[in-house]
């Protein structure tokens, strides 16, 4: 992998809004759409 195929995603804001949900759903739908 190259450094121009490397992105971030960042997930953040107050305790309690689904950070956590949020980052754990949207990796899984990366993964089935075959991204590490």
């Amino acid at each position: 992998m190259t450094d121009e195929n490397i992105r971030q995603i960042a997930f953040y804001g107050k305790g309690g809004i689904g950070k956590s949900t949020t980052s754990q759903n949207t990796l899984a739908a990366m993964a089935e759409m075959g991204q590490r």
